[in-house]
């Protein structure tokens, strides 16, 4: 006689709205839909996720199949089993996420040593008593992946506008994949070969989309020491290209052994050393490195191999690599300046990140969010009124139609600005066509002298191309005189 466990036909219907909501992006609109049908109510999801009423509504319909005794995967018809088994991990997760976002926190504040985890047994001792008795481990670290990732991209990202939202679904599929289920079943451990590209204006964000990334990557659980192998805070290493000349770059990324250079008093870990298996190469500002750098980090990308400068020893990179760039690559691609081969192996996604006008244009409740989030990380508190001030400040200085030319960095040191001054005039930057026009009357003049034209070039250079680097390319001169030409400017 089958005793296996039965769902009626609307506890089936039910649980099939779950396992939907399993495998929904829980940025999409979609998802909110779905957490409004299961709850049973209008009212809409909260910002964190599900909402309350959601969860409660699952965990009584599962607490009717139990009985009395807690129901397992396996007393259910192999029909049913892949619903239920999907059903039970949905309730289990969501239990916990409370308790992941505490450790989150404590695993931020004590840095690259890898914490213990409170409630490991807590959660295993719930997964085991529902039949997974062989995966509870893998399972466990794979609701911590979920919950950081979701962490990092809510916290991470504020903002309503139709151009955040599509932001947080297009992170979320770049760490799961549109198809959340193909993810965990084969590519949980096989993401190295999945790089990123991230475009936008500076100071749009692309940082702490690259860390949402970077910081979520699947990192397996140890059970003997109830520890993950290694903190998130160690798998994400960033690094600003433009920041370096050529001659140290090609260090810092792949390193160096003792003597390879002048100065090369010992060894020297390069960024992608550093990096391990579970992390996340940033490279922020790519558009600015030179042809031999991108044919180095072209290789690494194929065949996942680098060699330290000075060294023949080849050493296999097991992360991801995650780029950045406000230049226009097509431009760049055009001129030659940036290989086709390198950007089509870098760009396995790409994703933008929206200027702060267009978030505002979208929606003009985006500034009044941005700015109370901006306060409080500032200030430790929620303050309305000190919120009220800065915006006030920001309606009779700015107006409604500011571009905001710095995006979301500007706007912060704006919130800076006010509580210190309760001032701001803004930073309207002159366009590349002012510069271009002021040279050329200054030429056709003969107002320039040697000194002023070269300033004046340097100048319009740096507001087409962005860095010192690449003027000093340009120009024929080095790095420093380059800044020097640019600050002499009136």
């Amino acid at each position: 006689m089958d005793k296996s466990k039965t769902i009626s036909p609307q506890d089936r219907d039910f649980f099939m709205l779950v396992w939907k909501a399993v495998f929904t992006n829980p940025f999409s609109e979609e998802r909110a839909n779905l957490d409004k049908k299961i709850s049973g109510t209008a009212r809409p999801a909260l910002r964190q996720g599900i909402v309350p009423e959601a969860m409660q509504e699952i965990s009584r319909r599962i607490g009717i199949l139990d009985q009395g005794k807690e129901a397992k995967i396996q007393d259910f018809k192999k029909s049913d089993q892949e619903l239920m088994e999907h059903v039970f991990l949905f309730d289990i997760y969501h239990k916990f996420n409370a308790h992941f976002d505490q450790f989150i926190e404590k695993q931020i504040a004590a840095g690259d040593e890898s914490l213990a985890m409170p409630f490991a047994k807590d959660a295993l001792t719930m997964l085991a008593a529902r039949g997974f008795t062989h995966t509870a481990a893998r399972y466990f670290a794979f609701f911590y992946q979920l919950r950081r990732a979701f962490y990092f991209i809510y916290r991470g990202l504020i903002g309503q506008s139709l151009s955040m939202q599509s932001l947080r679904m297009s992170l979320w599929n770049n760490i799961f994949t549109h198809n959340i289920r193909h993810y965990e079943q084969t590519l949980w451990n096989r993401m190295e070969d999945f790089s990123t590209l991230l475009l936008g204006p500076t100071g749009s964000g692309k940082g702490a989309a690259a860390a949402a990334i970077g910081r979520s990557g699947f990192i397996p659980f140890d059970e003997k020491k109830q520890t993950f192998v290694e903190s998130f805070t160690k798998t994400f290493v960033p690094i600003n290209l433009s920041q370096f000349p050529e001659t140290l770059l090609e260090s810092e990324l792949f390193g160096h052994t003792k003597g390879a250079f002048t100065g090369a008093v010992g060894s020297h870990e390069g960024l992608f050393s550093l990096c391990g298996p579970h992390g996340s190469v940033f490279l922020d500002e790519i558009g600015e490195v030179s042809l031999a750098i991108q044919v180095k980090l072209l290789h690494i990308l194929e065949e996942r191999l680098f060699s330290p400068v000075g060294s023949h020893k080849r050493i296999r990179f097991s992360g991801r690599v995650i780029a950045a760039t406000n230049r226009p690559l097509e431009e760049l691609r055009r001129e030659g300046t940036f290989r086709d081969d390198f950007y089509y192996r870098l760009c396995s996604d790409c994703i933008y990140a929206p200027g702060l006008q267009k978030r505002i244009e979208e929606n003009p409740h985006e500034l009044d969010e941005l700015v109370a989030h901006t306060v409080q990380q500032i200030t430790g508190t929620q303050s309305e009124q000190l919120v009220e001030t800065v915006l006030d400040v920001i309606r009779k200085k700015l107006g409604t139609n500011y571009p905001w030319p710095g995006n979301v960095r500007e706007l912060a040191q704006c919130v800076r600005r006010i509580i210190i001054k309760r001032d701001y005039q803004g930073e309207i930057a002159p366009t590349p066509h002012d510069a271009k026009s002021a040279l050329l009357a200054g030429i056709e003049s003969g107002a320039y002298d040697a000194q002023t034209l070269l300033n004046a070039y340097c100048k319009l250079l740096y507001q087409k191309h962005g860095t010192y680097e690449e003027v000093a390319r340009r120009t024929g001169l080095d790095r420093r005189t380059v800044k020097k030409h640019l600050q002499g400017l009136p």
